[in-house]
C-alpha cells in the first residue's frame, strides 16, 4: 500500500486557498471541528505519483501569532501534528501581504512548497512576478498557478512529490528574517533553548526565541515544562525589557516591522509593476455602467 501523507494547506483569507483545496481533493472531503473549539476543520484526500495524501485546509489567518482562535488553531496544527509538508497558498495579486505570512511559515522550519495562486489576476493588474527569483531567495520551490483557470495543478503536485521524497524532507529554507538590533538577543535565547535539557516538541529554537522576545504566551507554555525553564523565561523577560528600553519600541512591534522590511526586499527583487497598470475589464464596465450620467 502506498504511504499516506499528512499535508497542511495554509494561507491568508481570500488568497484562493479554498479553490486550491477543492481542485486538489474534488468530492473527497469532509468538514468537522478541531478538538475543543468551534473552528471548522476541512479535510480532503487525493492520490498522486503513488502518494496517498490527506489534505487539511487550515483556517485562513493573516499571521501565525497566538492572538486569535484561528491563529492558535493553525499554528498548533503546524507545530503539533507533524505534517509531512505544507502547501503555502500566496495570492500573486496581493503578494506583499501574502509574503508576510509565508515568512512566518518558513521561520517555523517546516517543509514548504509555495503556491503563488491567482497569477492570471496579477497579470491583468500589471504585476509580473518572477517565481524563480522568489524560489532562489526563499530556498523553497515556488510554483505559479491559476487554479480558477485550471492551470498549475500538475506542477504543484510534482513539487509536492519532490519535497516529500527528498532526504530529510527537502532542503531547509535559506531565507531568515534579520531582526536587526534584536538579533543578539534572539541568538542568545536560541543558544539557551538549544542547550536547555528536557525541552520537547518540534519547535525550532530560533522560532521559539523570536516568540519569547515577542512575549508570546503559547511559546512560554511550550518552554515552561522543561527543567530550569524558570531561569530561561526570566532571562527572556529581561531581554525584552532591555530591548524596549534601548530601542524605544515593543519587541513585537519591531519583529513585525522587520518582517515587512524583509518582504519589501523580496518584492523589490522579484516583482515588477507596470507604470500604467491595465484596468480589468470588470472595472472598465463599472466605470460606464455606474457613471453618474449613465
Amino acid at each position: 500500500m502506498s504511504p499516506r501523507l499528512l499535508v497542511a494547506l495554509a494561507g491568508q483569507p481570500n488568497c484562493g486557498k479554498s479553490t486550491v483545496f477543492n481542485a486538489l481533493t474534488g468530492a473527497r472531503q469532509h468538514i468537522a471541528n478541531y478538538p475543543g473549539v468551534t473552528v471548522e476543520k476541512k479535510v480532503g484526500a487525493f492520490q498522486f505519483a503513488g502518494l496517498r495524501v490527506e489534505l487539511v485546509d487550515l483556517p485562513g489567518t493573516y499571521s501565525l501569532t497566538s492572538y486569535s482562535l484561528e491563529e492558535r488553531v493553525a499554528r498548533d496544527f503546524l507545530l503539533n501534528e507533524n505534517p509531512s509538508a505544507v502547501i503555502n497558498v500566496a495570492d500573486a495579486a496581493s503578494i506583499k501581504r501574502s509574503l508576510y505570512f509565508t515568512l512566518q511559515v518558513l521561520e517555523m522550519g517546516l517543509p514548504v512548497v509555495v503556491d503563488v495562486n491567482r497569477m492570471d489576476v496579477a497579470r491583468r493588474r500589471g504585476v509580473t512576478l518572477d517565481h524563480r527569483c522568489l524560489s532562489r531567495l526563499l530556498g523553497v520551490e515556488v510554483i505559479p498557478t491559476s487554479f480558477k483557470a485550471g492551470k498549475g495543478r500538475k506542477r504543484l503536485l510534482e513539487a509536492l512529490d519532490r519535497l516529500v521524497k527528498a532526504p530529510g524532507g527537502g532542503p531547509a529554507p535559506v531565507f531568515a528574517v534579520d531582526y536587526g538590533p534584536m538579533e543578539p538577543m534572539v541568538r542568545d535565547l536560541e543558544k539557551a533553548l538549544t542547550d536547555l535539557p528536557g525541552l520537547s516538541g518540534p519547535a525550532r529554537p530560533r522560532w521559539l526565541a523570536v516568540k519569547l522576545m515577542e512575549g508570546d504566551d503559547e511559546a512560554r507554555r511550550m518552554v515552561a515544562g522543561a527543567p530550569d525553564a524558570g531561569a530561561l523565561l526570566a532571562r527572556a523577560d529581561r531581554l525584552r525589557a532591555d530591548f524596549e528600553s534601548e530601542q524605544g519600541e515593543a519587541p513585537e512591534q519591531h519583529t513585525a516591522y522587520r518582517r515587512y522590511h524583509a518582504v519589501d526586499h523580496l518584492v523589490r527583487e522579484c516583482v515588477t509593476l507596470e507604470k500604467t497598470p491595465r484596468v480589468p475589464l470588470s472595472d472598465r464596465v463599472d466605470r460606464v455602467v455606474c457613471h453618474r450620467l449613465a
